[in-house]
């Protein structure tokens, strides 16, 4: 099972805030179909309006945040398990990954690194490394190494200062070597070139992203 943020922005563009969908739905089932990887199941959680407060582990500078952690407690005690009483699924962290974007992949990684237990698999799409002055840096660095895959990526054409934006995915790239991750085996780091911070750009690495994740063996 892959849990997934922003989840009316994955499978159908009427309900996407601008748009544009992931198309999570018709990549996964055409790698499926081509035994690329194997059956899952992914599980698109709506965010309200509260979203900057559940995506985000501390407040910045004074400014309101921090509410991750209860967020991570529902994904963990309150929609997981009633994922796992309702479908046919393999409930252990080896079969359960978590994956966004932007906000979305900052609370990843942070989720990733709280619920080792759980999470296996994290996809830290285009994150936001900046919030509270990198203060996910320090996060990965004080946290025990989690035994996941984890695919972190950015585009090069992503927010206001895109050369600032590369250098922080590529800080916590680093970061995640120092912390005993191996690159190009348990984490991989991509780039891709004139990619914007959008759901279009996300929907065309979408089968790169579940290919490394859930890999048929």
């Amino acid at each position: 099972v892959l849990y997934m943020h922003d989840g009316q922005n994955l499978f159908d563009a009427r309900t996407s805030f601008i748009g544009m969908e992931w198309q999570v739905d018709e990549t996964a089932e055409e790698l499926i179909a081509a035994e690329e990887i194997v059956p899952l199941i992914v599980v698109g959680v709506y965010n309200t309006s509260r979203r900057f407060l559940e995506y985000t582990h501390v407040a910045q500078d004074g400014s309101p945040g921090g509410e991750a952690d209860e967020y991570g407690r529902f994904l963990v005690e309150e929609l997981k398990p009633m994922i796992d009483a309702t479908y046919r699924t393999q409930p252990g962290r080896e079969s359960t990954g978590l994956a966004g974007s932007s906000l979305g992949g900052l609370v990843t990684m942070y989720l990733g690194l709280e619920y080792d237990e759980v999470f296996s698999r994290l996809g830290v799409v285009s994150p936001s490394v900046w919030f509270a002055n990198r203060d996910i840096l320090d996060v990965v660095d004080e946290a025990e190494r989690p035994q996941s895959q984890v695919w972190v990526d950015m585009g090069t054409a992503e927010g206001n200062n895109p050369t600032q934006t590369l250098m922080d995915s590529r800080a916590l790239r680093d970061a995640l070597i120092e912390k005993g991750f191996v690159l190009d085996e348990d984490l991989l780091y991509r780039e891709f070139e004139g990619a914007a911070h959008n759901e279009v750009a996300w929907a065309a690495r979408m089968d790169q992203i579940l290919k490394f994740l859930f890999p048929k063996d």
